[in-house]
């Protein structure tokens, strides 16, 4: 199943990135890089998946699930 999820790119002031999703709230996760960042969201939704599983919940509908985009805000 793929499953499309949007996620906020944050800098942050003392450096590095951190990862989030409006979406999943419990996706939270961060890297140096952006591109480390990046690498380590795939850890972060394969927890959070395991939790909604172990929970026996669904995951939230994305409703622009046609749609994986990054939001990035500057300081």
């Amino acid at each position: 199943m793929l499953y499309k999820v949007p996620l906020l790119l944050s800098p942050q002031p003392e450096g590095g990135f951190t990862v989030t999703s409006p979406l999943l709230p419990e996706l939270i996760t961060e890297g140096e890089t952006v591109e480390e960042a990046l690498e380590n969201v795939r850890d972060a939704l394969i927890a959070v998946v395991e939790v909604y599983e172990d929970l026996g919940r669904s995951l939230p509908v994305n409703p622009t699930e046609k749609m994986c985009h990054f939001i990035w805000r500057s300081n």
